[in-house]
C-alpha cells in the first residue's frame, strides 16, 4: 500500500481506525412486498450511506402499479414510486454523510412495470441517486433473438399477467441507453449460474456500479492491484513481473479477509451474512497504463491475450491464497453445500475472491488509469482561477514525448483541443497506436476486453463501453448482443454527449482583452411573457420570463410576499439572468449553470425533485425555451465538438473535468465522485 501497488476500497481507507470502522463498499438490501420491508430498507440504506457505502436493490418483488392492496382496499403505486422514496432519502442523508451515497435499482424484465422502469430516467433530473439496470433472463434473450413474446409475471401472485414482444422491449432498452446511458443490462441468470451459495438464496441485485452481485444483506470488501507497478524493464524490454504480482495477490487476499473481521457493519443482518460467506473482490487498476508501458495498443489481439493472462494468474493465485487461509482459519461457514463443496477438493476461506471494480477514487491516489478502462484523454485544459489555463498531460505520454524530443507546450495545447493524438502528425505513429483513448476505440473492442476479464473473475467486471456522439441506436444494440454472446454478466454504455452536463471549454481561451465587454441591449417599453409557479423548500416561487421577439430577454423571480433572504436571493438571481440574456448569453447555458444547485430544503414538483430556488428557476426557464421552440429540447445538452463533450461536466468541488466511469462521474484531481 505504501508503494501504491495495492489499495483497498475507499471506505476502508476513510474509515479504518475511526469510530465508524465500516470498511465495506458494496451492500445489497432486500425489498419485499410490504411497507415494513420497504421502509426498513430505506432506514438501513441511510445507515450504510452515512458510513460511506453504496447500496443495491431489486424492486422485482413489489407488486405492480394498480394492483390490489387488500389491507387498505386500495391500489398499489408500484416499484417506481417507491424508488423515488429511496432516492429522496439518499439525497437527504448524503448532505451530512461521509461519502456521497449511491444506489443501484434493478427490475426483472418480466415484471409488469418493466416498460415504465426502462423510461424512468428518461429525464436526467429524476432518480439522480440511482443507476438503473434491467435484470434480463435467458428466456427473454432467447425470445428476443427469435422475435417471440414472453410472459410478464405478477410477483404478488406468481402468475403470468400479459405478454410482450421481447424484441420490442429489447429495442426500448437499447434506445433508452442510447439516449442517456441508462438502463444498463445485467444477465441475471448468468449471475446466478455462478452464485457460490445457491442454497442460501438467489442473487437479485448488484452494487451501484454493477460489478458486485450480492445476496440480500451481503456486503463485499474490494481492493485493486496496480498493474502499472508490476511492469519491469524499460527501453523496449518491458515485461510483467509475475513473481511480484503473485506476492501482491496473496498478501492482498489475506488483507481483504482481515478486513471482513475488522469491519463494523451497520446492522446485524449484514454482519451475519457477510461473515457467513466472506466474499472478497480483488481486482485491478492501471491496466491501460500497463499496456502503454509494454507498448501494446489497447484495441489489439495482444491486449486481449495479455488481459486473459494477467486475470487468469490473479484468479489462480487468489484461489491458492484462500485455500491457505481456510487451512489456517477455517472455511467460510456456508461452505457446506456451496459450489466448491466437492469430494476431494480443498475448502475455501472466501466464497468469492475476484471482482473488477471501477476504482474511481483509488486510481487517483495511485496515479494510474482507472480499472480496466483505456485512458480517457492524453491532455486537456483546466481553467484555474479566473484567467489562467493549465494543460494537464498524461504522465506516461509526457515522459515519452520528452525523452523522444517531440514535447512542447504548444503541441500539448493542440492535443488538449480534442484529447486524442490520432490526428497529430508530430506524434510518431508508434505512439499514436499505443496512446489510444476511450473514444478512439471501437465499441466492440471495449466489450471484448470486458469479456476477457470476465472469463477469469468470480463476480463481475465494471466497464463502460464508449460510443461517439454520432453512434446510432443499432450500434448499441449490437454491443448488447455481443456482450451476451461473449459471456459478460452485464453491460453499461455511454454515448458521447448524451448526458446533460456543464461543458468544459477545451481549446478555447476564456479570457477577454481589457475593455472587451458586451453592452446589454436596451429594454423596449412593452414585452410579453409567461409566469410559472414552482414549489420550493422556501415556499412558492413565481418565475416570469419575457421575450423580445428574438428569444428570452429578461427573467423575474419572486418568492413569498416580501422581504426575507430567500426573496432577495431570488430577485438577485433574476436580475443577473436578465443582464446575461440582454448581453446575448445563450439561455440554455444559463439553464445548465443553475440546474442541480442544491439547498437543504428540496421540494417536489409533479413527481420531480426541485433542489433549490436556483434549480426551480432553471426548470422554469427550460420549460419556457421548449414552449417558444427557442431550441429543440434535445439540444439543451449543449453538445460541443471537442473533448468537453466527452467529459461528464466539471467537478463541483475543484472545477476539474469529470469523467463518466463505470456508471459514476469521477474527478481525477480531487477524488470527487457521484454515481447515478
Amino acid at each position: 500500500m505504501a508503494n501504491l501497488e495495492f489499495l483497498p476500497n475507499s471506505p476502508t481507507l476513510m474509515n479504518a481506525g475511526t469510530d465508524i470502522q465500516q470498511l465495506a463498499a458494496c451492500f445489497v438490501l432486500p425489498v419485499d412486498d410490504s411497507m415494513d420491508s420497504i421502509f426498513q430498507s430505506v432506514k438501513n440504506a441511510a445507515l450504510i450511506h452515512k458510513s460511506g457505502g453504496g447500496t443495491g436493490f431489486a424492486f422485482s418483488r413489489l407488486r405492480p402499479k394498480n394492483d390490489v392492496v387488500r389491507s387498505t382496499k386500495g391500489i398499489s403505486s408500484g416499484p417506481i414510486s417507491f424508488m423515488t422514496v429511496f432516492d429522496a432519502a439518499t439525497e437527504a442523508v448524503k448532505q451530512g454523510g461521509r461519502r456521497r451515497g449511491a444506489n443501484m435499482a434493478i427490475l426483472r424484465v418480466d415484471h409488469p412495470d418493466i416498460m415504465d422502469f426502462i423510461g424512468s430516467k428518461k429525464n436526467n433530473d429524476r432518480l439522480t441517486n440511482f443507476n438503473i439496470s434491467v435484470a434480463v433472463t435467458e428466456e427473454f434473450m432467447k425470445a428476443a433473438m427469435a422475435d417471440a413474446e414472453y410472459d410478464l409475471v405478477n410477483p404478488r401472485t406468481g402468475e403470468a399477467e400479459g405478454r410482450l414482444p421481447a424484441w420490442k422491449v429489447f429495442q426500448t432498452i437499447v434506445e433508452a441507453a442510447w439516449r442517456n446511458g441508462e438502463p444498463g443490462i445485467v444477465f441475471i441468470d448468468r449471475i446466478n449460474r455462478d452464485n457460490p451459495t445457491p442454497l442460501i438464496g438467489e442473487i437479485e441485485s448488484t452494487n451501484p456500479c454493477g460489478e458486485q452481485p450480492l445476496l440480500a444483506y451481503e456486503s463485499c470488501n474490494l481492493g485493486s492491484l496496480n498493474l502499472k507497478s508490476i511492469v519491469a524493464g524499460e527501453n523496449g524490454d518491458a515485461y510483467i513481473d509475475f513473481d511480484r504480482l503473485g506476492r501482491n495477490v496473496r498478501v492482498a487476499t489475506r488483507f481483504l479477509d482481515n478486513v471482513i473481521d475488522m469491519s463494523k457493519y451497520p446492522i446485524n443482518e449484514i454482519d451475519d451474512m457477510t461473515k457467513a460467506n466472506r466474499k472478497t473482490g480483488l481486482g485491478v487498476m492501471g491496466f491501460a497504463d500497463m499496456l502503454i508501458k509494454l507498448g501494446i495498443p489497447y484495441d489489439s489481439d495482444k491486449a486481449i491475450s495479455t488481459a486473459e493472462e494477467v486475470m487468469r494468474f490473479i484468479q489462480v493465485q487468489s484461489k491458492a491464497a484462500t485455500i491457505e487461509l481456510a487451512e489456517e482459519r477455517g472455511p467460510f461457514p456456508n461452505f457446506p453445500g456451496s459450489i466448491y463443496d466437492k469430494a476431494g477438493e480443498p475448502p475455501y476461506r472466501n466464497a468469492t475472491t475476484t471482482t473488477v471494480a471501477p476504482t474511481g477514487t483509488i486510481s487517483i491516489i495511485a496515479n494510474t488509469s482507472s480499472g480496466i478502462e483505456p485512458i480517457f484523454a492524453i491532455a486537456y485544459i483546466r481553467n484555474v482561477m479566473e484567467n489562467y489555463e493549465l494543460v494537464e498531460v498524461n504522465p506516461l505520454f509526457r515522459e515519452i514525448a520528452e525523452s523522444e524530443g517531440f514535447y512542447s507546450e504548444s503541441l500539448m495545447k493542440r492535443i488538449a483541443e480534442t484529447g486524442t493524438v490520432q490526428e497529430i502528425e508530430e506524434v510518431p505513429e508508434r505512439w499514436r497506436s499505443v496512446f489510444r483513448c476511450a473514444y478512439d476505440i471501437n465499441p466492440d473492442a471495449h466489450v471484448r476486453m470486458q469479456a476477457a476479464f470476465q472469463k477469469y473473475t468470480d463476480n463481475a467486471v465494471s466497464k463502460t463501453v464508449n460510443f461517439p456522439k454520432e453512434a446510432r441506436a443499432v450500434d448499441v444494440e449490437e454491443v448488447f448482443i455481443l456482450a451476451y454472446q461473449l459471456g459478460c454478466k452485464g453491460v453499461t454504455i455511454y454515448r458521447d454527449g448524451s448526458r446533460e452536463a456543464q461543458v468544459l471549454n477545451i481549446g478555447e481561451v476564456n479570457r477577454r482583452e481589457t475593455g472587451d465587454f458586451r453592452i446589454p441591449r436596451k429594454r423596449p417599453d412593452f414585452l410579453e411573457g409567461k409566469t410559472r409557479k414552482k414549489p420550493t423548500g422556501c415556499g412558492a416561487l413565481y418565475v416570469t420570463v419575457n421575450d423580445d421577439g428574438s428569444g428570452p430577454f429578461e427573467l423575474f423571480a419572486q418568492i413569498g410576499k416580501a422581504g426575507g433572504c430567500a426573496a432577495s436571493q431570488a430577485e438577485a438571481i433574476g436580475r443577473l439572468i436578465s443582464l446575461a440574456l440582454r448581453a446575448g448569453v445563450d439561455p440554455t447555458a444559463i439553464v445548465k449553470q443553475l440546474r442541480g444547485v442544491r439547498c437543504p430544503s428540496p421540494a417536489w414538483d409533479d413527481g420531480k425533485l426541485v433542489l433549490s430556488c436556483a434549480d426551480a428557476i432553471s426548470k422554469a426557464l427550460e420549460q419556457h425555451l421548449v414552449d417558444i421552440k427557442f431550441h429543440d429540447p434535445d439540444s439543451l445538452s449543449l453538445a460541443a465538438e471537442s473533448l468537453g463533450n466527452r467529459l461528464a461536466g466539471l467537478c463541483i468541488d475543484c472545477g476539474s473535468p469529470l469523467e463518466f466511469d463505470g456508471g459514476c462521474n469521477v474527478c481525477r484531481m480531487c477524488g470527487y465522485s457521484r454515481c447515478g
